[in-house]
């Protein structure tokens, strides 16, 4: 047998070069790279779980207690008007069924926003999101990101 290939997942739950955001007993969510849409983030769950049927009743509840708090804190902080989720599992194929439930959230904005001197509009906004678009800001800026969501998360 070839050695244990790590988990993706549990690699991005354990590093010090994500851009962690908040966390709660069962899910971590991590601001993504990609900013194009402010604010978008991963929220992982912290254990292998292979499909939203597996989750415990426990970590869905918290989920959502999750999602209320994180929606709360997009909206006040940084103006988000709505919020695009999906959980996409086909990572779980690719792993032999050692995956994470995980949503992918894209914020969305009918107002142009700026923080850290960068600007942020939503040019397809009340249409679907555009996967293809990509925006890289620089560190400053992602840290007033994350603080501005923790000071809102509760």
């Amino acid at each position: 047998m070839g050695p244990k290939m790590e988990c993706e997942v549990c690699k991005a739950l354990n590093s010090q070069g994500e851009t962690f955001v908040i966390e709660t007993d069962f899910w971590k969510v991590i601001l993504s790279y990609n900013q194009y849409y402010l604010g978008r983030c991963v929220v992982l769950c912290k254990r292998h779980c292979n499909s939203l049927s597996e989750l415990m009743s426990d970590e869905v509840l918290d989920f959502f207690s999750l999602v209320k708090k994180f929606e709360g804190a997009l909206k006040k902080s940084l103006g988000a008007t709505m919020f695009n989720w999906c959980c996409l599992m086909n990572d779980a194929y690719k792993t032999n069924g050692n995956s994470h439930v995980h949503w992918h959230v894209r914020p969305r904005y009918k107002k142009k926003v700026i923080i850290g001197g960068e600007e942020f509009i939503d040019e397809n906004f009340a249409h679907h999101y555009d996967r293809l678009k990509d925006k890289r800001i620089n560190e400053d800026t992602r840290q007033k990101i994350v603080q501005k969501i923790r000071e809102n998360f509760n």
